[in-house]
């Protein structure tokens, strides 16, 4: 842990050395532009009356003065981009140190229709999500949540190799960050999706010809006209010959000029992003696709959007009354700019969405890296056929710290149920939740929080936290019916790993135990594997009768007056529980 420290603390050295100088130099760029501004300010006022001199001084001067105001603009980016990458190492530093309940809890993102979403700390405050997320951008962090809910066990090894590729690329990985830290669009990314895929052409195939064929006549009639062959009058018509064709479709190129700037600034930043996809060569399998999936017809897509921003900031001359009466009069210049426009969303319209989602993959995928990079001592399951459909040696709970956490062995095989009893507090929610996240940790890709494991893949269904529905007008017993029902249907589709925290609380115990019992011998029957943790040391009762189900426990002594929990996974079943010992000790009864 500490080689991380060290490694994210000598990169906020480096980012605030370079920082140093480019505030110097900010500061010496702010003094020249005033100087030249003043400069130029005295010349005209010295040289006042020198026509040709004033003439030079004033295109001279402005034009130097511009270049400075662009450099200046340059070195800000600089710093921005500097201020982003030290914002990313004290990030990584916090979350190391633990402190990371201020970052995006994805709270949003829960379900309590979903599979495992509401039961295993995946989303809120103190999340998974809230620990191992770093996407900056809004589809980017969509994305990320989509794939820890994703349930998939389709390629893990592919995934494996892709994540392990970018935990390597540290260095890569913050720059996009920080790039993407500085997108700050007017319009998402979605609304850009759905206009390009409503957008309505209305300029006719004949301006592909028609403003050149019209520029040209202009030209020619200022010719004839200097050389007095027509008059006045006539110039003037055909200036509002040219004014009235792109009258006839002024509204809808207002309403695509106002789209236009919205998008422009989108599209001219993840540009940005792009260049850094297309400029990188990767190794593994998924990111190299995910690169060949924004290449267009062997043209770079960086290249083609920036044409399309190019076009788009074009639009924004028509707000200038000069360009607007003089370009459009003789020259058609905005129904050429249209025309190119919606020529390019005919042609690469329908792959922007690819292009947006590669962004947001990207995005996504730094997270997972930057998860495997800061636990180097996490290992990448080894996917194997039925021998175990989970099996870990030293196995903890990835939120808690790794040198206060007890680590657990465990071998779950296929068509095997573990009846898990225990004291309160002595680690079977904690157990239950480990497995839980080490399913879906492995099935997204990523190492899990183990010394070794062996893993089967297998899809995560749990029942752990169902609460009632006032909304709804449904009783806690009703909701958790509701739920266990639809872990029986899940099951005769698919292939799942079922996890239970004390199923049919909302009844009494005889009902319960009765209730539980055949739950169990239905689960068992179905051929599923899964674990159930109880206070009802009868339903262990099972194991007798059934193979496939084998009792465990988690145990609490006390010693001096005193609860002490070892939070080991062990084969029988609990015979200390606390619930009474505990009433006494906090004196709620004698």
């Amino acid at each position: 842990m500490q080689d991380l420290f060290t490694f994210y603390q000598d990169r906020i050295d480096v980012h605030k050395d370079s920082l140093y100088v480019i505030k110097k130099r900010l500061l010496r760029s702010s003094t020249l532009r005033l100087v030249v501004f003043f400069s130029i300010c005295a010349g005209i006022y010295f040289f006042y009356g020198q026509t040709k001199l004033l003439i030079a001084l004033v295109l001279g001067g402005g034009a130097l003065f511009l270049f400075l105001v662009a450099r200046h603009g340059a070195l800000q980016h600089k710093k921005n981009r500097l201020l982003a990458l030290l914002q990313i190492n004290e990030t990584e530093i916090d979350v190391l140190n633990r402190n990371f309940h201020s970052l995006p809890d994805g709270d949003t993102f829960k379900s309590p229709g979903h599979y495992y979403s509401q039961d295993i700390d995946l989303f809120g405050v103190g999340s998974f999500y809230q620990y191992a997320n770093r996407t900056v951008l809004p589809q980017g962090s969509i994305t990320f949540a989509g794939l820890l809910l994703e349930n998939s066990i389709v390629n893990i090894k592919t995934k494996q190799e892709a994540i392990a590729e970018l935990a390597r690329m540290s260095e890569w990985r913050q720059d996009f960050s920080a790039t993407a830290s500085l997108a700050q669009t007017e319009t998402a990314t979605d609304t850009i999706v759905k206009w390009l895929k409503s957008y309505q052409v209305f300029v006719p195939g004949s301006m592909k010809i028609l403003p050149y064929i019209f520029s040209g006549a202009s030209l020619l009639l200022f010719v004839v006209y200097f050389l007095g062959y027509v008059p006045e009058s006539l110039v003037i018509l055909w200036l509002f010959l040219g004014l009235g064709i792109t009258a006839l479709y002024m509204k809808k190129i207002k309403k695509l000029g106002t789209a236009a700037s919205k998008m422009q600034s989108t599209f001219q930043q993840y540009n940005q992003l792009l260049q850094q996809i297309e400029n990188t060569e990767f190794t593994s399998e998924l990111l190299r696709s995910k690169k060949n999936a924004i290449l267009s017809n062997n043209e770079k897509t960086s290249v083609v959007i920036k044409k399309f921003s190019k076009l788009l900031n074009s639009l924004d001359k028509n707000n200038h009354w000069l360009y607007l009466f003089f370009a459009n009069g003789f020259l058609l210049r905005t129904m050429t700019h249209v025309y190119h426009i919606e020529r390019w969303v005919e042609k690469h319209g329908k792959s922007v969405e690819k292009w947006f989602d590669t962004i947001a993959f990207f995005d996504a995928y730094n997270s997972l890296g930057n998860f495997a990079f800061n636990h180097p001592k996490y290992t990448y399951p080894i996917l194997e056929g039925e021998k175990a459909v989970l099996k870990s040696i030293g196995a903890g709970h990835p939120l808690l710290p790794l040198e206060k956490s007890v680590l657990n062995d465990f071998e779950i095989k296929g068509e095997q149920f573990f009846i898990i009893t225990g004291a309160n507090m002595a680690g079977k929610s904690t157990f239950l939740r480990t497995v839980s996240l080490q399913i879906v940790m492995a099935n997204v890709g990523l190492p899990v929080c183990a010394k070794q494991s062996w893993y089967s893949p297998i899809k995560l269904i749990t029942s752990m936290r169902t609460t009632d529905s006032l909304t709804d007008d449904e009783s806690y017993f009703f909701s958790e019916l509701k739920r266990l029902k639809f872990i029986v249907n899940e099951i005769q589709k698919d292939r799942y790993f079922i996890v239970l925290d004390e199923i049919l609380k909302g009844t009494n115990s005889t009902d319960k135990a009765k209730g539980s019992r055949k739950f169990v011998e239905r689960l068992v029957a179905s051929k599923s594997t899964g674990i159930i943790a109880t206070h009802d040391l009868s339903l262990c009762e099972v194991a007798e009768e059934l193979p496939e189900v084998k009792n465990h426990y988690f145990d609490a002594e006390i010693i001096d007056n005193e609860l002490h929990f070892d939070y080991k996974f062990k084969n029988g079943i609990c015979q200390n529980m606390n619930a009474s010992f505990l009433l006494k000790k906090m004196g709620i009864v004698e």
